[in-house]
């Protein structure tokens, strides 16, 4: 998967009360957050947080699911 691919992952980013930051998830590679001061942070932060898990999974051998291109739908 190229580097680009990372940015068709759907990313949702909203802020926390709790922990006082922005937190950032990618719904469709379980377990990967991330977090920033800004939302600008957290975006950068997450997209990291992608490259790492897609090759940390690559890694152990573990598939890597392909980006859904559209909305997810949460509840």
């Amino acid at each position: 998967m190229e580097s680009r691919a990372i940015y068709k992952y759907e990313r949702i980013i909203y802020w926390s009360n709790e922990d006082q930051v922005f937190v950032a998830e990618a719904p469709e590679l379980p377990g990967c957050m991330a977090h920033g001061d800004t939302a600008a942070e957290a975006l950068e932060q997450i997209d990291a947080a992608i490259e790492l898990w897609i090759e940390t999974a690559r890694e152990f051998g573990d598939s890597v699911p392909e980006p859904k291109g559209q909305r997810l739908m949460l509840a």
